[in-house]
This record gives structure tokens, C-alpha cells and sequence, in this order.
């Protein structure tokens, strides 16, 4: 923080106001514009775009120097050198774990990943065809329902257990929205795997073998979990906060986030990605489309390049490239015709002038959609990946927006309906004009 001003100078007012001016670690000043409501005046920030909605410890981006830093410590670094677990203790307690407490804190999250047994009495209720993110909302809304023995949002140690619970039990949830989509038995966690193992094991195991999962393709797993920890103050982050705000529990809370990612603008991209690589069908028919891709008169648009934070390059990308090409030389998929196109177009982009100069290089989405589906994910349960990934992120803010001291959310509004009118008798009222809804 600094004591650093900034003037406002306002039509219709005798002198300009003076509005405090912050600094943060790293990154743009930020003007503190509260004061404004006592002067009779909002700011108009349509989509919250140039507006700081809270002060986080947590994530920082740099979208132009393609920079993304969780607690100062480079996604880079930690894709390297870290885990998913441990990048969950990061997130959660503000430091990295030592040996003993990484060990502990994996010891909790596997003592955690069972679920109540009615929970999967809930799934009969829903059809065999019902898009996995419609069960997880419900799922993850209900859990508490069972775990009402800690929603007392003031407790911190309530709060650790909840956050305990939902980063063990939410890859347990998506195997079994999985496994209810494909009417197999639900998977029971394993104790002796992984965090990354178990998923892939409750994903494609059955009762009638041995767990056997490939190192490369849970490092893969885990690459995917800890690329999409947290992303700051996205949209889905942000409803977690602003539902938070309320004093909502936590289940409840990260239901609205899972909910919010279930949009096509937000979480969506990888899924994206493969429907892309569907449409364009053959590699015979790339170059058709990378030409309508620069024709800014076509709708058309090539799904997994570029991104609306980084203007440079997605940091994340890196690391799944590389990941990507273990995973398709493990399975020996280069011949898979999808995923042939998918190669094709990541050279066009990384060579093309075009895609050059506008920097629209492949970014997370497009290698992490290529990643899963070679693993046999199917594209629908994309998104309920991102969510298992994201969950910690989530928690970590909701945690911290409780620490810092919070006020409910009440976004305020340019009002541009009627004027205040009379209400006239139904008699004698015309016609009305239905608007669209």
C-alpha cells in the first residue's frame, strides 16, 4: 500500500475528489473509488473488467509478460518441480510444505476420498444420459447435507476440514459421474495410489481387476490438476467469493463455482477444442479452415490459440506440451486422425506469419483437450476435470475473502428503464409491447 492520490475532477461539482491510490506487490496501481457512493456517483465497469473486486494473496497474472504465479512461485517451477498436492498446500497455507507436513497433508487428503454411501443412492436419481456438470452441481451442493458437522463458517478449523473434504472427495464425485454415464459399478478410492492414480483408477477401473494405471499418464493427470489450481479472480472464482460473501457454506459455495465454469466461455475451451477437431474432420480439410480462421469476415474460429489474459504466450502451455507428447508417445496414438490434426494445426500456429504476429499461439485448452481425450476422457467430462483441478483454487479464495474481514457483494447498476410512472387500470391500458425474453 502506498499514500499515493489520485483527482477526480467531476462536472457539476466545485472541486475534483481525491480517491486513495494502492500498490500492490506487483502489477498496476490501483484507484480506490469507495468514496464516490458518498459524493452521489458509481463507476461503470461492465463485466468487472477494470475493476479489483477484493485484495488476494493468493495469484497473480501477468497476461503480457505471460507470467502466472501462485504465491510468487512461477507456474513454471512448479509444473517442474512440484505436485498437485503439494501446490494445494501452497495455495491453502501460503508456503510450501516441508517433507513432514507434505506428507501429513497427503495422509489427510487420503483419508478423505470416500463418500457417504446415500450419495450414491443420489446418482440413481439422475438419467443415465445427464451431462456430468449437472451431477456435480448437485452433488457438490448436497454434500452438506451429510457434512454438517463443520459448515460453522467462522471456525477456521471448520474450514480446514471442509477444505480437506472437498479437494479428496471432488475426483471421487467425477469418476462417479463418469461411471454412471458408462452404468458401471462405482470405483471405491485406493489407498495406496496417488492422488492423480486414484482418479484415473475410479475413471477406467473395475471390481474385476488390480488397479493398474501408467506412471506417465497420471503425471499427465496430475500436470492437468495442478496447470488449473487457480487462476485468479475469474468468473467462476469470483461467484465463489461473491457467494461466500453471504455467509453461505462451503459445499454451497463451491456449487455456485462449478455451476459458473459450466459455461462455454469459461470452462468449456478444452471441450471446445476436440468439437473443433470434429468439425474440421480430416487433415485434407486444415487448410480450408486455417483460411476461413483469417478471414475476419468468417464466424469461424480456431478453438485452443490465443487467450483473452496472455497476450503473449500461455505459461501453462509450455508445460502440457511437453506433457502432451509423452502421453501420445506412450499410447502410440500419432496415427489417430484427430489428434494428426491437432499436430498439424499447433505447427501452422507456431510457424504460420499470421498466427505469429497476432500471437495466437496454443494455449492450455487445446494440448490439455488433446491430452484427455488420447487417455479415453470423454469430452463431456472435461469440464468436471477443470473442476476437480480448480476446487482448491476456489477454497483458497473463499478462505482468505473470511480471514480478510468481507462484506456481501452488491455490485451497483446504470439504471436506463422508465421514469417513474402511475399504474393506470387494466381497462384502460393499450395493447403492450411483449419484449423478447
Amino acid at each position: 500500500m502506498t499514500d499515493k492520490k489520485a483527482t477526480l475532477a467531476v462536472d457539476g461539482l466545485d472541486s475534483p475528489i481525491e480517491l486513495p491510490m494502492y500498490s500492490g506487490t506487483v502489477g498496476p496501481d490501483v484507484i480506490d473509488v469507495r468514496a464516490l457512493t458518498g459524493k452521489g456517483y458509481f463507476t461503470y465497469d461492465p463485466g468487472f473488467v477494470s475493476t479489483a473486486s477484493c485484495e488476494s494473496k493468493i495469484t497473480y497474472i501477468d497476461g503480457g509478460k505471460g507470467m502466472l504465479l501462485h504465491r510468487g512461485y512461477s507456474i513454471e517451477d512448479l509444473a517442474e518441480n512440484s505436485d498437485y498436492l503439494e501446490t494445494c498446500f501452497l495455495l491453502l497455507h501460503g508456503e510450501l510444505p516441508s517433507q513432514d507436513e507434505y506428507e501429513e497433508f497427503v495422509d489427510i487428503i487420503r483419508n478423505h476420498t470416500m463418500v457417504h454411501e446415500s450419495i450414491a443412492r443420489f446418482f440413481r436419481g439422475f438419467h443415465y444420459d445427464s451431462h456430468p456438470m449437472a451431477m456435480m452441481c448437485g452433488i457438490v451442493g448436497a454434500l452438506s447435507a451429510f457434512y454438517h458437522d463443520s459448515l460453522d463458517i467462522n471456525n477456521p478449523r471448520h474450514r480446514l476440514i471442509s477444505a480437506h473434504r472437498l479437494i479428496a472427495k471432488m475426483p471421487t464425485l467425477a469418476a462417479m459421474c463418469y461411471k454412471h454415464s458408462q452404468g458401471q459399478p462405482f470405483m471405491y478410492p485406493d489407498n495406496k495410489l496417488s492422488y492423480s492414480e486414484n482418479f484415473l483408477h475410479m475413471m477406467f477401473g473395475t471390481p474385476c481387476d488390480d488397479p493398474k494405471v501408467s506412471p506417465t499418464l497420471a503425471r499427465a493427470m496430475d500436470k492437468i490438476f495442478l496447470l488449473h489450481a487457480d487462476h485468479e479472480q475469474n468468473a467462476s472464482t469470483s461467484t465463489v467469493r461473491l457467494a461466500g460473501s453471504s455467509g453461505a457454506n462451503p459445499f454451497a459455495c463451491i456449487a455456485s463455482g462449478i455451476a459458473t465454469l459450466w459455461g462455454p466461455a469459461h470452462g468449456g475451451a478444452n471441450e471446445a477444442v476436440l468439437t473443433m477437431l470434429n468439425e474440421i474432420g480430416d487433415e485434407k480439410n486444415i487448410d480450408k479452415f486455417v483460411a476461413r480462421a483469417k478471414d475476419k469476415d468468417d464466424p469461424f474460429r480456431l478453438m485452443g490459440f490465443g487467450h483473452r489474459v496472455y497476450k503473449n504466450f500461455d505459461p501453462r502451455a509450455k508445460v502440457m506440451k511437453e506433457t502432451c507428447d509423452e502421453v501420445l508417445g506412450e499410447l502410440g496414438l500419432e496415427d489417430d486422425p484427430l489428434l494428426k490434426i491437432a499436430k498439424r494445426l499447433e505447427k501452422i500456429a507456431l510457424e504460420d506469419e499470421y498466427f505469429v504476429e497476432k500471437k495466437l499461439y496454443p494455449n492450455v485448452d487445446f494440448y490439455s483437450g488433446i491430452i484427455m481425450k488420447a487417455i479415453g476422457i470423454p469430452t463431456d467430462m472435461f469440464t468436471v476435470i477443470f473442476a476437480t483441478g480448480r476446487t482448491v483454487g476456489w477454497i483458497a479464495h473463499w478462505h482468505e475473502m473470511l480471514t480478510d474481514g468481507y462484506r456481501i457483494g452488491r455490485p451497483r447498476q446504470l439504471y436506463t428503464g422508465e421514469a417513474p410512472r402511475k399504474l393506470a387500470s387494466r381497462e384502460s391500458r393499450p395493447a403492450s409491447q411483449k419484449s423478447s425474453f
